[in-house]
């Protein structure tokens, strides 16, 4: 306890909505002199708030509501853009966050990233806000979100992606002060970067013979195009490998005469199957494809990342 500080009486102003106190007391100087002082404090609980991110597709979640405050004091329109939050209400912080995603955005977490605490406005609210942040995938998502009925909430989610919820920052269509400092926090801590400390052995994935009605010049134009993606991932300081480079000469060998004879598949996509067992990740790209597709659906079941673009790819380093 402060020993600077006696508080005398206690008023209650008001117990609506929350609660408003009016608090009496003696505070004493820095040159030890004594002063009687009135101050209120505005209880509204503790909070949550946290930031929803995508490093894959480089997104965050935020969402818009109306806000009453902000609509008497300047904001025309009263909608306001937010990161998720929601009171504790007798919850862990943890657990008040994880709910209040899952009711306002209706993306159900499985781990989250504790940042600290803030006191919001502490001249007059009591108010302290735990912070977070968490990566989410649509695998995580179990609803529309948008909040509860019967507290009266009507949310729109949004997905933005993170470069223009930066640049709202400097236009000022966010200035929601939890918002501000989760999205600054992200763009400090590189929240959106993907990072690898050492190179990844990724398999390419794309189409072989789909689509080429087993024409040998589209085939090779096929085959081109994945060389080509693995030189560029070669050169971003990650090492590539296509299933074609380990099947084609076993196939020459094992004296397969045209594609799809016994030999063929026997040694074709089992290899890559094989192959991608001692990779780290998967690149996919390119059109429709089967065999690149179960490649991908093998690759997510072993937990490996799954990148869709170059740009994707984590910085080595």
């Amino acid at each position: 306890m402060n020993k600077n500080v006696r508080i005398k009486k206690i008023d209650l102003l008001s117990d609506n909505w929350y609660t408003l106190r009016k608090y009496t007391l003696d505070y004493q100087r820095s040159d030890g002199t004594w002063e009687e002082q009135q101050r209120e404090a505005y209880d509204r609980g503790n909070g949550a708030a946290i930031l929803l991110y995508n490093r894959r597709k480089k997104t965050v979640v935020l969402t818009r509501q109306f806000r009453l405050p902000t609509y008497i004091n300047g904001n025309e329109t009263g909608m306001l853009i937010e990161a998720c939050a929601g009171l504790l209400d007798q919850d862990s912080p943890e657990s008040c966050i994880q709910r209040e995603t899952e009711e306002e955005t209706g993306y159900r977490l499985s781990q989250i990233q504790r940042i600290g605490e803030v006191y919001m406005s502490p001249g007059s609210v009591t108010e302290i806000l735990h912070l977070f942040a968490a990566e989410y995938s649509e695998d995580m998502k179990t609803g529309r979100g948008g909040g509860l009925e019967e507290e009266q909430e009507n949310i729109e989610v949004l997905e933005i992606p993170f470069a223009e919820a930066m640049k709202m920052l400097d236009t000022g269509e966010i200035k929601d002060a939890k918002t501000i400092l989760l999205l600054q926090h992200a763009k400090l801590h590189d929240l959106l970067e993907l990072r690898s400390a050492v190179p990844l052995h990724i398999l390419i994935a794309g189409p072989y013979r789909s689509g080429t009605d087993n024409e040998p010049d589209r085939i090779a134009a096929n085959l081109r195009a994945m060389n080509e993606a693995a030189l560029q991932v070669y050169r971003l300081g990650h090492l590539p490998v296509l299933g074609e480079w380990y099947a084609l000469p076993l196939l020459e060998m094992a004296g397969s005469t045209e594609i799809g004879d016994a030999v063929f598949n026997e040694i074709f996509h089992p290899s890559s199957t094989r192959l991608l067992a001692h990779c780290d990740a998967v690149l996919r790209i390119g059109g429709p494809s089967q065999g690149a597709d179960e490649m991908v659906q093998t690759a997510k079941e072993s937990g490996k990342p799954i990148f869709y673009t170059l740009q994707e790819l984590p910085v080595v380093g």
